[in-house]
């Protein structure tokens, strides 16, 4: 049932509770004190004033029956709250017929009790046909008590039964309804704020997950990037060591120069992890492809670095943010360790084409492999080429790859300037 249309849970059967049959007794002792200071009062006035027959009367003993009847149903009146309602008023009305008015009183304690449960328990909008019921049931046996014991006429009987009814069912429903109305109010707040907490942690472990997956991006591409080349280099030195030593002490320096920019990425990776470090050298740019491209062709790759700048005051990606240059530097990185792996001495190229106003685009592409005449697959079993997409995709660029007409490998990288630049009438180009 939703939640709008209930304000706590009801289990028929359900064992009454300590505090239910607590209640219900206390109803039973409170009618039964008044019964039996009533033949008290009516000696000490003198007069029938109370108009409740002597103990051991007819209709004493049915009023003990009847408040001891209800008392008996209180203790379900948590489980089943419509049932205990009609029970408890429907009690006093068979009675009535023999209760005269003061007698019949001493069995509404029980029946605002029954009141007090159903509103508190049950919404208004739902059981109105049950609160309906318990009112012309009230009713009834006001008046049939009045005009069959007290002998009074209809219409005085009606009329002195109409506020008797809204003292016993309206003015509790309304006192009940209004504390029910405020518990549902608490616990819609209890479970508004529970809800924020579910969301709070959702964003936070999509943040984490984020951050996972950011950390293992960087370092795949630190990685596979550096040790490639490790790889690379001490094949060589293998195969030099006997043949050419000064080749071989060359290509050892190398392996400790890689080793070393290892280690500096990593820094970087734990400066950018940590709030309390601020290291510019952490910053890779559209430039850094140029020194990328030496240290790897040091390391004795063939590869070459062409750069096209307009006029733009000679800065490399000019309007392109640094995360936008970070996500170049990288996409560089992993074409070539791809093109290392993949097409292992095919010669590569590195274009930057800085002239456009709107974007800059970088290019990186191999050749055939010269020991096989099969095309080169850069992204074949790794996770190169996802990374490039889902970098591309954190800054709007555009990334193309696949094989070229002559066998060879091609990767292309659109990226966005952050704010448009005049072209320029002429361009200079620089080759390494």
């Amino acid at each position: 049932m939703p939640a709008h249309n209930r304000l706590v849970s009801v289990t028929p059967g359900r064992a009454p509770r300590r505090a239910d049959l607590a209640i219900g007794a206390g109803a039973w002792a409170f009618a039964c004190a008044l019964l039996l200071l009533a033949p008290l009062l009516d000696s000490t006035s003198g007069e029938t004033t109370i108009g409740i027959g002597h103990v051991g009367a007819v209709d004493w003993w049915l009023t003990v029956l009847t408040i001891s009847l209800q008392a008996v149903a209180l203790w379900w009146a948590r489980a089943a709250p419509r049932t205990v309602l009609l029970l408890v008023c429907c009690l006093p009305l068979l009675a009535s017929g023999v209760l005269g008015e003061a007698a019949l009183s001493l069995t509404r304690p029980a029946v605002a009790v029954a009141v007090v449960y159903a509103g508190s328990m049950l919404p208004l909008r739902d059981s109105r046909p049950i609160y309906a019921a318990a009112v012309l049931l009230v009713a009834a046996g006001e008046v049939t008590s009045r005009m069959v014991v007290g002998h009074d006429g209809a219409l005085a009987a009606v009329s002195l039964a109409v506020p008797q009814t809204i003292a016993v069912v309206i003015a509790p429903l309304l006192l009940a309804s209004m504390f029910a109305a405020r518990r549902a109010a608490r616990e819609a707040a209890a479970g508004e704020l529970r809800a924020l907490a579910r969301e709070r942690d959702a964003l936070v472990a999509a943040a984490v997950a984020q951050e996972r997956t950011a950390m293992a991006r960087e370092l795949h591409d630190i990685a596979a990037h550096h040790l490639s080349g490790i790889a690379v280099m001490a094949a060589a030195v293998d195969h030099q060591i006997d043949t050419d030593p000064e080749a071989a002490r060359r290509s050892v320096r190398a392996v400790r120069s890689q080793s070393k920019a290892v280690l500096d990425d990593l820094r970087r990776l734990v400066g950018l992890l940590r709030e309390d470090v601020d290291d510019e050298r952490s910053a890779q740019t559209l430039a850094s492809t140029v020194q990328l491209v030496d240290d790897r062709r040091a390391a004795g790759l063939p590869i070459q670095a062409r750069t096209r700048v307009g006029d733009t005051g000679g800065r490399l990606g000019a309007g392109v943010g640094p995360l936008a240059q970070l996500v170049a530097y990288r996409m560089v990185q992993e074409s070539l360790t791809n093109a290392a792996v993949h097409a292992p001495g095919a010669p590569c190229l590195v274009e930057i084409d800085d002239r456009h106003p709107g974007t800059v685009t970088v290019t990186v592409t191999n050749d055939r492999p010269p020991t096989t005449g099969e095309p080169p697959d850069a992204g074949r079993g790794g996770f190169g080429l996802l990374g490039m997409r889902e970098r591309a995709g954190l800054v709007a660029a555009t990334l193309r790859y696949g094989a070229t007409a002559d066998g060879g490998w091609a990767v292309v990288l659109t990226i966005p300037r952050d704010s448009s630049i005049e072209p320029a009438d002429q361009s200079t180009e620089t080759e390494a």
